[in-house]
């Protein structure tokens, strides 16, 4: 099986939104395309525009993951600590973040998650950052493992502003 990971464009928006969607509907999660998911419909101006970079991996030429690399100006804190900042609960002591990290089905257990987030890693890296955020779902267990065996730990949770404002786990990762 051949996999490739590369930045998406606009062109890719249709099967991203296929493979986010399918992991929304397999945990029964709402879908709001002019809200929590609007970003996803103009990948370049949400990302790329914006400084940040979204990734899709494609295996075998059909597009089965997804993950985004945010970069942002370090939030002040000690380090580890849930702090706020503009109405969110973030990690204090971080400079980027891993976004939309999602595997479709016909992707898993192919080393596609695991790519996708060595890219977001090794760019994060090759940018100067220092220590990634990663925000999860609490029913992605297998996505957990996949950031602990990274080195990444469980320094608190909240609740997400998607519709069902889903608990999640705050990871931090040195990096």
């Amino acid at each position: 099986m051949q996999l490739t990971i590369r930045e998406a464009t606009n062109d890719d928006i249709e099967d991203v939104v296929r493979v986010i969607r399918t992991v929304y509907d397999e945990y029964s999660f709402s879908w709001e395309e002019d809200g929590y998911h609007a970003d996803l419909y103009d990948l370049e101006k949400a990302y790329r525009d914006a400084g940040d970079t979204f990734y899709i991996a494609e295996l075998d030429g059909k597009i089965v993951g997804t993950a985004a690399l945010e970069l942002f100006a370090r939030i002040e804190g000690e380090e580890g600590t849930i702090v706020p900042l503009k109405g969110y609960q973030r990690i204090a002591g971080i400079d980027c973040s891993i976004e939309r990290l999602y595997v479709h089905p016909d992707g898993r257990r192919n080393g596609v998650g695991r790519a996708l987030f060595d890219r977001v890693i090794n760019d994060a890296k090759a940018k100067g950052r220092t220590t990634m955020e990663i925000w999860s779902d609490k029913k992605f267990v297998d996505a957990h493992r996949l950031y602990e065996r990274m080195g990444a730990k469980v320094v608190g949770e909240r609740l997400c502003d998607d519709p069902e404002q889903s608990p999640e786990w705050g990871l931090l990762l040195p990096l």
